[in-house]
């Protein structure tokens, strides 16, 4: 597994692939206020122009498989993953760990912070796994889902 930096150029193919990883829990959760199915190319634009944030391609055997964005203000404050995502087809292989594990290399190994679904426990074992705690703080986005917020010191 390796990451690689998205530019500019690389915002539409990130976007389709976005849209294509989260769109089965946009059907599930029906969030559309919420979910990065539902986001438009602008919105991706828009984050990849920011300073502060940093897109990564999950590469594994030369193709991509996955993005990672981590926000990091460079000020002190967390640094925040939001989001990351395997495409379905390479689910299971350990890769998000990976790029997670990866990008604390780059970035540091503390001071993190991400959110995620609480009915979705493979993603909160995934990250409790890797270090992050449940702060406590949750947010009720509709009846199906609960988001729950996670640090790592």
């Amino acid at each position: 597994m390796e990451l690689i930096r998205v530019t500019m150029d690389d915002a539409e193919e990130l976007w389709k692939m976005q849209v294509e990883a989260f769109s089965e829990l946009l059907e599930r959760y029906q969030d559309y206020d919420t979910n990065p199915a539902n986001e438009t190319i602008d919105r991706v634009r828009i984050r990849l122009e920011q300073p502060s944030t940093y897109y990564y391609f999950i590469m594994s055997g030369g193709v991509k498989v996955g993005a990672i964005r981590v926000i990091d203000i460079h000020d002190g404050s967390r640094k925040r993953i939001s989001p990351i995502f395997i495409m379905k087809e390479h689910r299971g292989h350990g890769l998000a760990q990976e790029a997670i594990s990866a990008v604390e290399k780059i970035h540091g190994s503390t001071h993190w912070q991400l959110d995620t679904i609480l009915q979705e426990a493979g993603n909160c074992h995934l990250y409790e796994k890797m270090g992050y705690r449940r702060t406590g703080k949750s947010e009720v986005i509709n009846e199906r889902m609960t988001i729950v917020d996670y640090e790592k010191e």
